[in-house]
């Protein structure tokens, strides 16, 4: 991406991703896409060749991050029919209108947990180059699955140690960025529970070690306490849903630092979708069996120090890309505090992604996302949908009402 000019937000409340309480009256300055200075306002330093923003009554954050998305998807009713018959090419456009709705929420940067022939890889390639405008896209490729498992139609399937060991390097060589397996099965797979055992622990084992010998993470789909303890045993990086969590899978990922990504609001829109009969019943029954479960894992992991990392699950049924906010809303209600919910959104969603080191706080020298919105999020997250100007390396790719063609298709153009 070429550098933006330089930037300064100014007369700002800045909420910095850690968690400390609003600085007010505070200003930062970007340029050359990276964070160059921070402080009151008032000693900021002279800028005179550049772009000011005028922050007063607003709040400036650390671009939201997402940790869970499938971008090839677009909250369609039929999951699996638009992931089975849809093109490469129109797949392709329904991951770039999916970036800019992304974009568009504040979102600055995704990790895309599945999708089929390398789309969100290559869209990722794309936007960085800008080709197209979006968030940074962390992407896994295919899915590690078991034959017949949990999302075989967006998956590598592959069984045995030696069978998931040549998966995963196969999904290296295509350039994941981390590898996503399915320990358990799903809500959106016909046949078989969404608790029952997939992948093994041996099994999962090696993806886990083929995954860190090459530097890279593993987040692990894991529904039924049985498979959440292979993986927990295993090693993976982070648990996705994690529905049926009890205190010894608890203890052993605060004792191996494992992230949570609970995507409360996946289950949550399948369970109200299922209610007005939109979704099949098979689908429904599923969604209810771990809907109270669901709940009571993620307060339970809360109050045991577990990591928690903000993720929407976005793209599956009646889950629109950009909803972030949503899911920090669903974690309030659980008992959350809001600040310690943006923090899921920023510091400890990039310490999750590997990427701490250059995005999810506002610090001198890391890179200028920026989302700056109208009021105080840090007293109601719902103040995330109120948003002016959202940046990415320094440059201002959004501001204000929708506009420019991508961002248009994304407030409802054909599917």
């Amino acid at each position: 991406m070429t550098a933006a000019p330089a930037l300064m937000i100014e007369n700002v409340n800045i909420f910095d991703g850690t968690g400390a309480p609003l600085r007010t009256g505070w200003a930062l300055i970007a340029d050359s896409g990276k964070i160059r200075w921070v402080g009151p306002t008032s000693e900021a330093p002279s800028f005179e060749n550049g772009r000011r923003v005028d922050g007063t009554d607003r709040t400036l954050l650390p671009g939201l991050i997402d940790s869970h998305v499938h971008l090839t998807a677009d909250a369609s009713p039929d999951f699996i029919g638009m992931l089975t018959t849809d093109s490469i090419q129109r797949a392709t456009l329904r991951a770039a209108r999916g970036a800019a709705q992304l974009l568009k929420a504040g979102i600055t940067t995704v990790r895309d947990c599945g999708s089929a022939n390398n789309i969100a890889i290559e869209v990722s390639r794309a936007i960085d180059d800008g080709l197209v405008a979006g968030p940074r896209v962390l992407a896994a490729g295919r899915v590690i699955t078991m034959t017949g498992g949990h999302c075989w139609f967006i998956g590598h399937e592959s069984d045995g140690p030696d069978g998931v060991r040549a998966a995963v390097r196969a999904e290296l060589k295509a350039g994941a960025h981390f590898i996503k397996v399915m320990a358990t099965g799903g809500v959106l797979t016909p046949g078989g529970a969404a608790d029952h055992v997939a992948l093994t622990e041996s099994e999962l084992r090696v993806i886990v070690e083929e995954a860190h010998n090459a530097g890279k993470k593993v987040a692990c789909h894991a529904i039924g306490n049985a498979g959440i303890k292979n993986a927990l045993r295993a090693g993976v990086d982070a648990i996705e849903h994690g529905i049926h969590l009890d205190d010894e899978a608890l203890e052993l990922a605060v004792s191996n630092g494992t992230f949570l990504v609970p995507t409360l609001i996946a289950l949550e829109a399948e369970l109200d979708a299922g209610r007005k009969g939109l979704l099949p019943d098979w689908v429904y029954r599923k969604a209810m069996a771990g809907a109270e479960a669901h709940h009571a894992s993620f307060v339970a992991a809360v109050k045991s120090g577990m990591k928690i990392g903000a993720g929407t699950d976005s793209g599956t049924p009646f889950n629109p890309h950009g909803n972030v906010v949503n899911e920090l809303e669903s974690m309030v209600r659980l008992g959350l505090d809001a600040r310690d919910a943006l923090v899921a959104a920023t510091k400890s969603a990039a310490e999750n992604l590997a990427i701490d080191d250059s995005v999810g706080t506002l610090e001198v020298g890391k890179v200028a996302d920026l989302v700056l919105v109208n009021g105080d999020p840090t007293q109601d997250v719902g103040a995330l949908r109120d948003i002016a100007v959202v940046a990415r390396a320094g440059a201002v790719l959004h501001e204000g009402a929708p506009h420019g063609w991508m961002v248009s298709l994304a407030e409802g153009g054909p599917n």
